[in-house]
């Protein structure tokens, strides 16, 4: 592997960069941080930060991308909702471990995103026979879909969100390399660092939680 290569990429991608870019990518780690710490900061931060992708995708007319942090937006409210609510004794959402039916309503999702967003690419990529013709499109899908199952599951706020981002985040370090993308595949390797770090943190809230319930 020709680091140098990689490093001139990332300088050049950083230069082609918009202030919107970097603003949307830095609120973006700023709020994978606020999520590790189980701060609900997580949601305006990553709200702002999809809207400004929302707008990117659409001025680049990658439209299936801007279809997916529309999602992402959406389920960024649904969370910040769900966070924001407390019980009767006054006391927010804890962080839990997920039960049998928290799993069944996961497969039921991930499979379900894996058939819409294949579905998406179909309508979206169907002129680009060279994307077709690698493994570009089965990564995306499985990425994309890991994504949006990681999303509800921090909205519910269970410990094995982490598991997914960091199955995503495996895979979308070296697929945006692959794609030229360097900034964004360091952006990934940093969300990979925090979804580590993320999983520890949030199973010892677990386990304090179920400790003060015992």
């Amino acid at each position: 592997m020709d680091f140098s290569y990689y490093l001139q990429l990332l300088l050049q991608n950083i230069q082609d960069s918009t202030w919107m870019e970097i603003v949307a990518a830095s609120l973006g780690v700023i709020s994978v941080w606020y999520a590790k710490k189980a701060n609900i900061l997580v949601y305006p931060t990553g709200i702002v930060s999809v809207l400004l992708y929302v707008f990117i995708c659409f001025k680049a007319q990658l439209y299936a991308d801007m279809g997916i942090n529309a999602y992402y937006f959406i389920f960024s409210v649904y969370g910040w909702i769900m966070w924001s609510q407390k019980n009767e004794d006054k006391e927010e959402l804890p962080v839990t471990y997920s039960d049998r039916k928290t799993w069944l309503i996961s497969i039921g999702v991930f499979v379900v995103s894996i058939f819409v967003i294949w579905g998406l690419l179909r309508i979206f990529k169907a002129g680009d026979t060279v994307y077709w013709s690698t493994f570009v499109p089965y990564t995306d899908t499985f990425t994309t879909a890991v994504a949006i199952l990681g999303m509800w599951l921090m909205a519910v706020k269970k410990v094995e969100n982490w598991l997914f981002w960091i199955a995503a985040d495996v895979v979308s370090v070296p697929l945006y390399l692959y794609k030229g993308l360097v900034f964004t595949s360091l952006q990934y390797f940093i969300f990979l660092v925090l979804a580590v770090m993320g999983y520890f943190e949030w199973r010892k809230l677990a386990s304090e939680n179920i400790a003060a319930h015992a």
